[in-house]
């Protein structure tokens, strides 16, 4: 195992992994930008690889997948792609919270990547993860009714030991990667420019949906050999009018998903 997947292993994440040059993570903010000023904002929705082809390059590109797979083996399937957007002056934030509490997978063999496209700061708001958290297994969550939180449920673990959390700033172009029971959060961004972040969930396929048997992922390396999932159908364009139709099936599906968990 790499050095990489020894600190993943003992801390629960890895974070400042360089993977596009900031000219890159430039691009693509331009692009996301050129379709949000048509479209409205993409903050926050489901399954953007299967709406932007520039989303779905990157959450499948091959240098990514090579940390993936330090990470979480050799065979990757897509689950998930969002982009996570915090406007400047922003009171958004994001509580203390384990992933995999409200996804219904069948076990952790999961790994999300959080990739800055823009400067995730502490004064913008960047995350921040307890090491060694994710060795705890599922903590109790409480659902609040905080309009700022930009979890769904607003779900929030109480009682965190903040004083043993690491700030995880990243640069454009760099990523963080951590575990699904890894304690993370992150503040309200207080800069005058947008952090936008590139957040792509990757499984086994292994792990499959316990709630219901309508769930999608894609294999993207390796082999799977359960086929619990139907794959999704990879944006060949930019928000093609048949794609936003199927989109919205799979926004409403992942947004039931979360509740009735």
């Amino acid at each position: 195992m790499t050095d990489l997947g020894d600190a993943y292993t003992r801390d629960g994440f890895v974070s400042g992994v360089p993977l596009l040059s900031q000219e890159n993570a430039a691009d693509h903010v331009a692009k996301l930008e050129a379709v949000e000023a048509v479209h409205g904002s993409l903050h926050y929705k489901s399954k953007m690889h299967t709406l932007l082809d520039f989303a779905a390059e990157l959450a499948s590109a091959p240098h990514v997948l090579d940390v993936v797979e330090q990470l979480l083996g050799p065979d990757i399937m897509l689950f998930d792609v969002t982009y996570i957007i915090k406007e400047p002056g922003s009171a958004s934030h994001v509580s203390w919270h384990q992933d995999l509490t409200y996804w219904g997978l069948s076990n952790d063999e999961q790994v999300s990547m959080w990739l800055a496209l823009t400067a995730a700061t502490d004064q913008s708001g960047c995350m921040r993860m307890v090491p060694g958290s994710h060795k705890q297994g599922q903590l109790d969550h409480q659902d609040t009714d905080d309009k700022s939180n930009v979890l769904f449920r607003g779900q929030s673990v109480q009682g965190v030991a903040e004083n043993n959390a690491v700030m995880c700033p990243l640069r454009p172009g760099e990523a963080s990667f951590h575990h699904g029971w890894t304690l993370h959060a992150s503040m309200p961004n207080l800069s005058n420019h947008r952090r936008v972040g590139f957040n792509v969930q990757y499984i086994s396929p292994s792990a499959r949906q316990t709630l219901h048997d309508l769930d999608t992922a894609t294999l993207l390396r390796g082999q799977d050999r359960f086929n619990h999932y139907k794959a999704d159908q990879f944006a060949t364009g930019v928000m093609e009018p048949e794609a936003v139709s199927h989109h919205a099936a799979l926004e409403t599906l992942r947004k039931e998903t979360w509740a009735s968990a």
